[in-house]
């Protein structure tokens, strides 16, 4: 078949299969074009729980690619048949597959619901049988919903703020649209749900349930991947239903900590990330809006990175390197330049004057839209799109 980018909304129900494996390709040769070449000390058994897109993607290839590391990588993807394409995570899991085949690396991928019991015995099986201890365990989980692995419970998350309603811009990607949004305030209802999606407790499950099985070896370092933000993104990050599952994410990092510091000499942290174009960004409101701003800012003052620059960054030089930048919470900054006042001031002035008109004058919106392509496999240099190809890669 011919694959064509469909967008609904914020999403794209469709992924082009050679698409997705050049974009993955694309970050293989960064990454391999810009590691040191005696980068020794880094991850060696890692296990990406959310490993298909994004920042954990990224995770899984500059640990594999930088430093050689077996890699058990788990996600939630739909596969292709032979008259739909899969989605994009998977077509860029069969990416990473095959080049770390071609490169000789050891991989396992578990395709399942991260969030269940069964998922953590199944990877706890690969990694006593074919892996060894894991000395590195990134967690990167966006989902909508979780379900409660013991009690079966269901929990949906809400994107909204807590005490009163807010108005924000936003900006409307598919139709190139900037307009009000108006979010009404969270229950409370809301807001435990969405910390139970969103917030540490699976990340303390899984470190737990690899603390009883003897798979963690010593000096093992954990990090679970965040986003803050600054005043203009602060109603939607902040004091909203988000930021109480952040909170919840650090308490339980403190919590980890503790118990990795006591029994292998380990550490855990969050990190705290860059916003980029991501499928879960794309579905929170504002965002759109500035991210474009920001792109816009960062570009032209030459500051702008991409997740995997971003990750790069994370494990060479803060989580096995010398140049670790903490806050008061121990949280890895990798946000910095985004939140520099010289940077955010002008974005916050082009907030303010943004329009519908002037959107593509003042902003990187087609830089947006490319990178939002780019992650369904759409828009990749030396891919031919009119070309007719089997979905089942």
């Amino acid at each position: 078949m011919v694959i064509k980018p469909k967008v609904r909304g914020f999403v794209c129900t469709t992924a082009h299969p050679h698409g997705c494996v050049a974009h993955v390709n694309e970050q293989i040769e960064y990454v391999k074009n810009n590691m040191p070449a005696d980068a020794e000390a880094g991850p060696k058994n890692v296990l990406v729980i959310g490993s298909s897109t994004g920042y954990g993607l990224a995770s899984r290839i500059v640990s594999a690619f930088g430093y050689g590391a077996k890699t058990l990588g788990l996600f939630f993807e739909k596969e292709p048949t032979e008259s739909k394409p899969g989605t994009a995570g998977w077509y860029n899991n069969r990416g990473f597959e095959m080049a770390a085949d071609k490169a000789g690396l050891w991989h396992k991928s578990i395709n399942g619901d991260a969030f269940s019991n069964q998922a953590k015995e199944d990877a706890i099986k690969i990694i006593k049988e074919e892996m060894g201890k894991i000395d590195t365990v990134i967690y990167s989980l966006a989902s909508p919903r979780r379900q409660d692995p013991e009690t079966g419970e269901v929990y949906k998350s809400v994107l909204k703020p807590i005490g009163e309603a807010v108005t924000e811009k936003t900006l409307n990607t598919d139709k190139g649209v900037v307009h009000d949004v108006s979010i009404e305030p969270a229950t409370e209802d809301d807001i435990q749900n969405t910390i139970k999606v969103m917030g540490g407790e699976d990340w303390e499950l899984w470190m737990k349930a690899l603390d009883e099985a003897g798979v963690l070896a010593d000096g093992v370092k954990t990090v679970a991947y965040t986003y803050i933000g600054k005043k203009l993104t602060w109603p939607i990050y902040g004091h909203a239903t988000i930021g109480k599952a952040k909170e919840d994410l650090d308490r339980a990092s403190h919590a980890i900590h503790d118990m990795l510091q006591n029994k292998y000499n380990g550490t855990a942290n969050v990190a705290v990330l860059k916003a980029v174009v991501t499928q879960a960004s794309s579905a929170i409101p504002v965002m759109p809006l500035y991210i474009s701003l920001l792109y816009k800012v960062m570009k032209e003052n030459g500051v702008h990175e991409d997740p995997i620059h971003q990750i790069k960054g994370l494990i060479m030089d803060q989580m096995y390197g010398d140049d670790a930048i903490y806050d008061d919470t121990r949280r890895y900054r990798l946000d910095l330049k985004e939140l520099d006042d010289s940077i955010q001031n002008k974005v916050e002035d082009l907030w303010q004057i943004a329009t519908t008109e002037n959107i593509n004058d003042i902003s990187d919106y087609k830089g947006y839209q490319h990178e939002f392509f780019k992650l369904f496999g759409f828009e990749v240099d030396g891919v031919d799109y009119d070309a007719d190809v089997d979905p089942r890669i």
